[in-house]
């Protein structure tokens, strides 16, 4: 069963949990509201793209995406609480989980300038995480959330230490400025204008 048809069948079983709870509460107006709140939360987390995953030449995905439930009262409600994806490449199979997951997603995953993974997740400074991708890198930390670091920025950070330098995680990605690019970090910044990179700390 591929991962689509397990989702479907998952959350189908969850709208006909919720809807069962209606009959068994009585159908009063707040366990009602509640139901529907189970019904709706479980019909979105079906539609959204958030459990799904692109992938480029060479790289092949498959994504599952875990869910928690927790009983409140009459009802039963379903959190997707985090997700992860398994994409094939000439290294192996390597799995994308978490928030760095979250991220690669919303940037375009392998069809974005992130492109595949080339190694397994791993930790940080702090209780960080990070993944290196074949056009850039992923950090994260409870702090700083999720970023990217790339090109001729991510080797200057990496000149100076990485997270574990003074400038430590990022807390932006790369953004444009006048005649370049910067990206901010928890100690200062680095700018890249006009083919030069500049360490700016705080």
């Amino acid at each position: 069963m591929n991962h689509f048809a397990r989702r479907t069948v998952a959350g189908s079983a969850a709208v006909v949990a919720a809807a069962g709870l209606l009959l068994a509460a009585g159908c009063s107006d707040d366990d009602t509201n509640k139901a529907n709140d189970a019904v709706a939360s479980v019909t979105s987390a079906m539609k959204s793209p958030g459990g799904s995953a692109t992938s480029s030449p060479g790289a092949s995905a498959t994504t599952t995406t875990s869910g928690s439930e927790t009983t409140s009262g009459a009802a039963t409600t379903s959190a997707m609480a985090s997700g992860s994806t398994t994409i094939s490449t000439p290294n192996g199979d390597i799995v994308i989980s978490g928030e760095v997951y979250k991220k690669y997603v919303a940037v375009g995953g392998a069809s974005s300038p992130l492109g595949a993974p080339e190694e397994a997740q791993e930790s940080g400074p702090d209780g960080g995480e990070y993944q290196d991708f074949t056009g850039g890198t992923i950090y994260w930390s409870k702090d700083s959330g999720a970023h990217i670091v790339w090109g001729d920025i991510r080797e200057e950070w990496e000149a100076n230490g990485g997270a574990n330098g003074t400038l430590g995680y990022p807390t932006s990605d790369e953004k444009d400025i006048a005649g370049g690019k910067q990206s901010d970090f928890t100690g200062g910044t680095i700018t890249w204008v006009n083919g030069e990179t500049t360490v700016t700390p705080k």
